[in-house]
């Protein structure tokens, strides 16, 4: 089964409300992975996984740090949004023809950054406070520490930094 741009949609369960604006799939029943190979959707709101017959999985625009494609292997990798410390959950996805479902990952994932601001704490060695929102608009503007290796996010001169830079984030981009 082939997903193209002229293709039939693929049978992705989407939220109430949702439609699919772009997918992609394995490249065939004879394919590496077969029929029962990744595919990927995305809709305005979220981005939707499924690998063989295990549930589809909703990962909302805000929610994705980033997306990576390699075209020598047809490969996207996708990273959700981590807390610092623990180990960050990566989708790793052979694709077919996945032109269209690229260009829609990047609009939606830069669709949904409201404000991102680098804060140097010595050489080579910083933060970004990030502000991400989900592209409809519906759900409030989430908060997000990025941390440069090596930096300690529970050493006290860090978290003061990080709290000042908020701050100033917030009422820059909240007005309050």
């Amino acid at each position: 089964m082939r997903f193209s741009r002229r293709s039939a949609r693929p049978d992705l369960d989407v939220a109430r409300g949702e439609r699919l604006l772009a997918w992609a799939g394995p490249e065939g029943p004879d394919g590496p992975d077969g029929p029962d190979g990744p595919v990927v959707g995305g809709s305005r709101d979220a981005l939707y996984l499924r690998r063989g017959q295990a549930p589809v999985r909703r990962l909302p625009w805000e929610q994705v740090e980033a997306a990576d494609w390699d075209a020598e292997t047809d490969t996207l990798r996708v990273s959700e949004v981590g807390s610092w410390g623990e180990q960050r959950v990566e989708h790793e996805l052979v694709l077919h023809e996945a032109t269209r479902l690229l260009e829609l990952v990047r609009e939606r994932v830069t669709a949904s950054m409201v404000y991102q601001h680098q804060v140097s704490l010595g050489p080579r060695r910083g933060l970004r406070v990030v502000a991400r929102r989900a592209p409809s608009g519906r759900e409030p503007v989430r908060w997000f520490y990025e941390y440069d290796e090596g930096v300690d996010p529970a050493d006290p001169a860090v978290r003061e930094a990080a709290e000042q830079a908020l701050a100033l984030a917030r009422q820059q981009v909240e007005g309050g």
